[in-house]
């Protein structure tokens, strides 16, 4: 039996359809490995959703090329350049569309068989979940992501998400409710509710965004210490939903809300939800106290002017943000951004990201200090040689966020809840005992 390897590239959403791969080809007797080196057969799960990204997806291509391997390329990228992809990569032996994951192993079967390439991408994209399939986790530690829903139906216009992923759709409660109790049961402490978009999730299923219901249901998972919920939409954050947050001792105060830009002008350009994100931020911190704030933010925008940078500067410098990242905006073919003028200058875009994290820097800087003296709740992600605690607090996601490194003679756990109070501080970690 040839052994089989994966790498993965791109988001945590990217990882799950990986580990959804690798959990086909192991339920069919196919060996895995984690070492590329000693497979016969690599697929490579790419990310096309910037230049950059896509970029990192095809020199790990040609690497394995270069290595001797049998390479089949699978995610974005096939998904993206249809096939124009395999007339510039001749020497992969497979193509895996985002929508056709459940394929692999028929792929598998058939390029050990014959020399013939196989080409399974969908020109159509549309996501199914396949229920029937255990994920084979890649890593395994407190903290496990859970896909609730897929594919987009904003039409942004810097982003290819829609062409990449189709139409959202999202997985029924009950499957959710199954795979995070299966989770909790072989140890994981805190399950990452990931999508496009959750606050969208179940409008196609149950005929309106049904989170708060999905919410309520994992709370009763006994085993589960937390639940912490990603990607969530400016415009679909409503009251009832923040106050279900808040009431349920389980989800943590933390509500990660892309903004992408505050200026009018850039917003109805993105073609994103124009409102006042002052208000909305003011809202989100009344109704849940001591919540942790996160964003991102795109510079250099077609058309964003200095007047535009200097109010989301000056947005960020009032509101102070939890927790922010800032991109500098991609050109994508096939987007309304590609053909926006007047493009603005790398040079430019770069040295505003530069202004923006400088800034973020310093207030990330003072919350943090605010908090030395505090006691907070903790995730133990694992123990070093020395027997310092690395965790993260309540405020932090796993991956995006700081960490907190905590000195202790208590004897702990990964995945364990512990309190612990803080003694020292820098930009975006801290250090506390227990």
């Amino acid at each position: 039996m040839r052994q089989i390897a994966l790498i993965n590239h791109g988001c945590a959403k990217n990882l799950i359809d990986s580990e959804l791969m690798l959990g086909k080809l192991a339920a069919n007797g196919y060996k895995i490995t984690l070492d590329e080196t000693k497979a016969d057969i690599v697929i490579i799960n790419t990310c096309s959703f910037i230049h950059d990204a896509e970029k990192e997806s095809v020199a790990s291509i040609f690497e394995m090329i270069n290595a001797g391997k049998k390479v089949i390329i699978a995610g974005c990228l096939p998904q993206k350049h249809k096939k124009e992809l395999q007339k510039l990569i001749p020497e992969a032996i497979g193509f895996v569309g985002t929508s056709d994951i459940d394929k692999i192993v028929d792929i598998v079967k058939k390029v050990t068989k014959t020399k013939e390439t196989r080409y399974e991408v969908n020109e159509n994209p549309e996501y199914k979940y396949p229920e029937d399939i255990e994920r084979q986790q890649i890593t395994m530690g407190a903290s496990s992501y859970i896909k609730i829903a897929d594919g987009c139906d904003f039409n942004c216009g810097y982003c290819i998400i829609p062409q990449l992923r189709g139409h959202y759709k999202s997985r029924k409660i009950e499957n959710i409710v199954k795979e995070a109790k299966d989770l909790a049961k072989k140890g994981v402490s805190e399950i990452v509710l990931i999508a496009q978009d959750t606050t969208s999730y179940g409008k196609d299923i149950y005929g309106k965004p049904s989170l708060k219901k999905l919410l309520i249901e994992l709370n009763k998972i006994n085993e589960l210490n937390w639940i912490r919920i990603m990607y969530t939409y400016p415009s679909l954050l409503t009251d009832d939903l923040l106050e279900t947050i808040n009431k349920l001792d389980k989800v943590v105060k933390y509500i990660d809300v892309p903004l992408q830009h505050v200026s009018k002008n850039i917003l109805e350009a993105m073609n994103r939800p124009i409102i006042d994100n002052k208000k909305l931020i003011k809202k989100i911190r009344k109704i849940i106290p001591n919540v942790a704030i996160r964003t991102t933010f795109i510079v250099g925008y077609p058309t964003e002017t200095e007047e535009d940078f200097k109010e989301l500067y000056d947005f960020i410098k009032e509101m102070k943000i939890d927790k922010l990242g800032v991109f500098e905006f991609s050109r994508e073919k096939n987007t309304k951004a590609d053909k926006l003028k007047p493009q603005v200058k790398a040079s430019i875009k770069k040295q505003r990201r530069k202004q923006l994290m400088t800034l973020q820097q310093a207030v990330s800087s003072e919350i943090n200090k605010k908090l030395i003296g505090k006691k907070i709740d903790c995730i133990v992600e694992a123990i070093n040689e020395n027997g310092d605690i690395i965790a993260r607090t309540y405020k932090d996601a796993p991956e995006v966020d700081g960490l907190i490194y905590i000195n202790t003679t208590t004897p702990v756990n990964p995945g364990d809840i512990v309190t612990a109070k803080i003694t020292g501080a820098v930009e975006y970690d801290l250090i506390g005992i227990i």
